[in-house]
C-alpha cells in the first residue's frame, strides 16, 4: 500500500480536523488544555506491528466504522494504563495512582472514548460528505500489540499491512497521553482518498 505525497497530505488534514474536534471535547471534559500532535500516517506491516505499538498495558476502546460503509474498519481510542488511571481519577475525584482499574473506570473510559470518537467521525463525515458512525464500543485492557492483532484478525478484507492513522492527545496538567487511531479497510481508504482528491480538484 503506497500513498502519494498528495494523498498522504490530504489524509493527514482529514485527521487533523477530526482530532481537533476530539481534543476540544476531551479538554472540556477534563477542564484542561489538550495539546494535539500532527496526525501521523503510517503503513505498517503486520509483522512489525508490535514494534510500532509497543508492549505496555493499555486501554483501548474500539469502534467499528458503520453508516454509509457496511464494514469500514475500526477507530480506536487508545490510552496507556497509567494515563487511564490519571484521567479517571480526574473525572471521579480520586488521587490513588497505584489502584487497579475497576468497573467505574471502565465505564468512564468507554464514555470518553465514545464521545471523542463520535466527535472525530462527525467532523470527518462533514468534510467528506458521507456518514461514518461508530458501532457500540468494546473496551479491552491488554498489551497494545495483542489488542491490535485481535482487531486486525476481524477485518473482512485480507491484508498483510494496515494503515495506522494516529493523532496523539496530551494533557500536561494531568500527564495524560492518548491516541485516536483509525484503521480503515482498504476499500474504505480508497473511497476516502477518492473523495479527498475530488475536493482538492474543485477547490
Amino acid at each position: 500500500m503506497e500513498l502519494s505525497p498528495i494523498q498522504a497530505d490530504a489524509i493527514q488534514e482529514l485527521g487533523n480536523i477530526g482530532a481537533a474536534h476530539a481534543a476540544t471535547t476531551l479538554s472540556q471534559m477534563l477542564g484542561s488544555t489538550i495539546e494535539m500532535s500532527v496526525p501521523a500516517i503510517k503503513v505498517v506491516d503486520l509483522a512489525q506491528l508490535g514494534t510500532y505499538m509497543g508492549e505496555e498495558s493499555a486501554a483501548m476502546v474500539a469502534f467499528e466504522l458503520q453508516g454509509d460503509i457496511p464494514h469500514g474498519g475500526y477507530v480506536l481510542f487508545y490510552i496507556t494504563r497509567e494515563s487511564a488511571v490519571r484521567m479517571t481519577n480526574t473525572m471521579l475525584g480520586l488521587t490513588d495512582l497505584a489502584r487497579p482499574l475497576n468497573e467505574m473506570d471502565e465505564s468512564a473510559l468507554i464514555e470518553v472514548g465514545n464521545i471523542m470518537v463520535s466527535a472525530f467521525l462527525d467532523a470527518t463525515a462533514e468534510l467528506l460528505g458521507f456518514i461514518m458512525l461508530p458501532s457500540p464500543p468494546a473496551l479491552t485492557i491488554d498489551m497494545a500489540h495483542a489488542a491490535m492483532q485481535s482487531l486486525i484478525a476481524q477485518m473482512q478484507e485480507e491484508t498483510n499491512e494496515v494503515l495506522l492513522f494516529s493523532t496523539e492527545l496530551t494533557c500536561e496538567e494531568h500527564r495524560i497521553d492518548s491516541d485516536i487511531i483509525m484503521m480503515p479497510e482498504r476499500s474504505t481508504l480508497e473511497k476516502i482518498i477518492a473523495l479527498l482528491e475530488d475536493m482538492m480538484k474543485t477547490s
